[in-house]
């Protein structure tokens, strides 16, 4: 893949608008101007001297100090299509075992540099960007640590390198029969190392859990030292070291051998997708099927805006003219939900899912019919396409951000509300609207996630611009720190949610991050500013 220096993912691939979905964008945020993009020698241009002591591990190599410098937050996006980087690593390591990963953090150490570790460069939160620092910033990427390093199947554990990227991790799995199951949005670009970092997870949680579920075991290099963490199945022998590491975004170390759980590869997986005839109908009923715990492998439910939202931009004319007739004829109107679900397992297991699934939804109202294996397919054909789609509006002048968090089931609604209320009337002192959606994607018995996006004109300046995200961020943000409610249920902290973390942990909660942070690096060397505020 070449990838893109400043956007998401593979340069030579473009998710393109339809009329129809243009039109939709236009008539809610209305007409737009492109901002003119930097180029990469302008960029390039711009990049310091280096304040690295020469290491044969380390690269000064000015392009790729700017492709490691930013991950994908909005921030990072406005920064590297301005040009305005701001801050560039001092250097790039690109070690191949824990034991150069040892050698570079004794590096840092003897030379008093800062450490960034890089996975994916997927991160929508800030976790990788260098800010301002007195001492020379060094960026480990882990894109040489991309193996699978051994397979038990006896135990089903499986060893890879931290900087495996998704396809990796999948396809030398299934070569032996076996997957992991994990495929968040960022699946193509995104490391198995980074996901156990951030605390990720996949698409299909239902079946497979996430990331937490998954990760066994494996080895942390710190400036204290190798922590090995043994792959044992339970214990009751007191806090879990797995835990204590997991979402701690590279500042206790960085994670180099990581051993995960594993399946045998399902005999087979099938999508489909329904349509409920509004909100609380399909709510309620996704609420029943994870606390019937009704075998599936994935669920989400679009409210009505995100529904119409995905007509428009995930069909073609023909398709989309066929479903509005379709599903008007069947009686629903503008307010219908569509409600996507997986089932992943053998061919029985799956059939006896869907029996106890359709009845449910028929009695509810629901709308499958042709409709189901198709718009199924279709969703599963382009499920990790969507991040493109930022490239194709922002030529056209249309800026578009996500946020996510969890909640338990009483508070969904209002919390749902209050997150596009602000967001729809966040920009309102500048007469701008906002077109805004929503889905719930991760679902427990307890509760689910809620995933947002958003839709906003670019301003005639990147300044003003990042000023608009600002607002809009910073008041949905306040909404979820005040309701009981994670700053993040699956993007991590990174330097934007930062802020916002203690409403979550409490003071004692954070005292107790805080204490295990500055006892593995009291010299705040590795991802300062990113997790904790400095």
């Amino acid at each position: 893949m070449a990838r893109r220096w400043n956007g998401w993912g593979d340069e030579h691939y473009t998710k393109e608008v339809s009329p129809h979905g243009a039109h939709l964008i236009e008539q809610r945020i209305g007409q737009t101007t492109p901002l003119r993009d930097a180029t990469l020698a302008e960029v390039m241009a711009q990049v310091p001297m280096s304040r690295l002591a020469t290491h044969p591990l380390i690269s000064t190599n000015t392009e790729e100090r700017v492709r490691h410098a930013r991950g994908q937050s909005f921030p990072d996006w406005l920064a590297m299509r301005s040009g305005n980087f701001g801050v560039f690593p001092d250097g790039v390591a690109f070690p191949e075992t824990s034991e150069q990963v040892r050698e570079l953090l004794l590096y840092a150490q003897q030379h008093d540099v800062i450490v960034i570790p890089y996975g994916g460069g997927t991160s929508v939160a800030g976790h990788i960007t260098p800010t301002a620092n007195a001492r020379p910033i060094l960026t480990v990427s882990l894109a040489r640590m991309n193996q699978l390093l051994d397979l038990n199947e006896e135990s089903q554990i499986a060893t890879f390198g931290a900087g495996t990227p998704g396809p990796l991790v999948e396809s030398q799995l299934q070569a032996r029969g076996y997957t992991l199951g994990h495929f968040p949005q960022s699946w193509e670009l995104s490391t198995i190392g980074g996901w156990i970092a951030s605390r990720s997870s996949g698409q299909q949680s239902l079946r497979y859990g996430r990331i937490e579920q998954m990760f066994a075991g494996g080895r942390m290099e710190t400036l204290q030292g190798t922590l090995d963490i043994p792959t044992i199945p339970a214990s009751s022998a007191g806090p879990d070291i797995r835990e204590m590491v997991m979402g701690t975004e590279g500042r206790l170390g960085i994670f180099t051998d990581v051993k995960v759980r594993v399946t045998r590869v399902a005999e087979q997986e099938q999508f489909f997708v329904y349509f409920m005839p509004n909100w609380q109908i399909a709510k309620n009923v996704v609420r029943t099927m994870v606390q019937e715990k009704i075998p599936l492998s994935m669920m989400r439910v679009s409210n009505a805006q995100e529904t119409q939202a995905h007509l428009h931009l995930g069909t073609k004319p023909k398709q989309f003219r066929l479903l509005q007739r379709y599903l008007r004829w069947r009686g629903l109107d503008d307010q219908c939900c569509m409600l996507t679900f997986g089932v992943t397992g053998s061919r029985v297991q799956n059939r006896a899912a869907l029996a106890q699934l359709r009845p449910l939804l028929k009695r509810a109202g629901g709308v499958g019919g042709f409709l189901a294996n198709m718009m199924g397919k279709i969703w599963s054909e382009g499920r990790f396409r969507f991040p493109y789609l930022r490239e194709t509006t922002w030529a056209k002048g249309i800026a578009i951000d996500t946020l996510e968090t969890s909640t338990d089931w009483d508070r969904v609604d209002d919390l749902m509300t209050d997150i596009e209320t602000s967001l729809a009337n966040g920009l309102r002192d500048e007469q701008e609207d906002v077109m805004v959606f929503t889905h719930l994607s991760h679902l427990y018995g307890q509760g689910c996630s809620i995933y947002t996006t958003y839709f906003f004109r670019c301003a005639d300046s990147y300044e003003a611009t990042y000023q608009r995200w600002s607002k809009l961020k910073g008041k949905a943000s306040a909404v979820i720190a005040q309701g009981q409610a994670t700053i993040s249920h699956q993007h991590g902290v990174g330097k934007d949610h930062a802020p916002y973390l203690a409403a979550e942990k409490g003071l004692l909660g954070m005292r107790m991050i805080r204490t295990l942070v500055a006892d593995f690096d009291p010299e705040k060397r590795l991802n300062p500013g990113t997790l904790l505020e400095e």
